[in-house]
């Protein structure tokens, strides 16, 4: 069974690499000899998704592509999926061993041991063990979110997905059409930046706040993808941490110390009450909604009503 499943990847690796035109599922089946046998639609359904899975599983990049007539056909650029020589130096090996450590996940940790068995094919030298000279070294990265995977995927085979979505100050979650450009690590949370495809705008989301399945959707990009996607610059500045001005808040004595680390000056209101000056960024009307009654904005007006209609909404429900 093993043979017949190798000889029916190679079978349609071999007819995806060959065309130059976007094979349906149709003409896919009628070409490889095991998908004739295929007892019913749905049989070779689930056997043409799960081949499909297992071939960009081991790196061929396959490409989903629309007709004007609505229907789905697939192919694989033969310039997407050639590699130019590698040659890699000891510390150039080191480095990506160390890289391919990352991966805690079964699924991922297996596709970085792939990647390196490549690479040695390529022209790394049998004699550098990529892991050996850092062997102290166990980095992480913790991915818990459901979401992650799928949109990696979609990452790298270019395709559009929708997911429903969570925002900080909404009481339910809304659907977002997204053209998935990069994930990144950023302060214990896993960012995707995209184009929103309903806003007509870039955007970033927390991976924690996607909520159900991620599901992707066939058709090109709509917008282009920048040369350099900079996810942990605009997070920062979604996240306040890019600031060129200031706030003035009152705080309740004894409450809201991650604002008092923040404070760039404190003084003492008497009656339990304290005046602090902040650094006023992106998503401070968020972060002060969540010290509830402990927080009263002072100033700049526009922060301080924010601040109320985001607790107006929240009293809503």
């Amino acid at each position: 069974m093993a043979i017949a499943k190798a000889e029916r990847l190679m079978n349609l690796a071999l007819c995806l690499l060959g065309t130059r035109r976007p094979l349906s599922k149709r003409e896919l089946r009628g070409s490889i000899e095991a998908y004739l046998e295929a007892g019913s639609d749905d049989s070779f359904n689930r056997m043409f998704e799960r081949d499909k899975d297992d071939l960009r599983e081991l790196g061929l990049v396959i490409e989903t592509v629309e007709n004007l007539d609505g229907e789905v056909g697939y192919l694989a650029r033969r310039d997407s999926n050639r590699l130019p020589p590698i040659t890699l130096d000891a510390e150039e090996a080191a480095a990506l061993g160390l890289a391919a450590k990352v991966w805690q996940q079964a699924r991922l940790a297996g596709a970085a041991s792939g990647a390196l068995q490549k690479l040695r094919a390529a022209g790394l030298p049998e004699d550098v063990d990529p892991y050996g000279s850092h062997g102290a070294l166990e980095p992480h990265i913790p991915v818990h979110e459901a979401a992650f995977e799928p949109l990696m995927l979609a990452c790298r085979d270019r395709r559009p997905v929708v997911f429903d979505y969570r925002k900080a100050n909404a009481a339910q979650p809304g659907t977002r059409h997204v053209e998935p450009w990069a994930l990144e690590c950023w302060r214990g949370h896993w960012y995707l930046a995209g184009w929103d495809r309903d806003r007509g705008a870039e955007r970033v989301f927390r991976l924690s706040r996607i909520t159900g399945k991620v599901r992707a959707r066939a058709g090109k990009y709509t917008a282009e993808v920048p040369d350099v996607v900079t996810v942990r610059e605009t997070v920062a500045g979604w996240a306040g941490e890019i600031t060129d001005r200031s706030a003035l808040i009152r705080l309740r004595s004894g409450a809201g110390y991650p604002l008092r680390a923040k404070a760039v000056s404190v003084r003492e209101l008497g009656d339990g009450w304290d005046e602090l000056e902040i650094p006023y960024g992106h998503g401070l009307d968020a972060w002060l909604v969540e010290f509830g009654p402990d927080v009263v904005v002072v100033e700049p007006a526009e922060l301080r009503a924010d601040v109320v209609d985001r607790l107006r909404a929240v009293a809503k429900g």
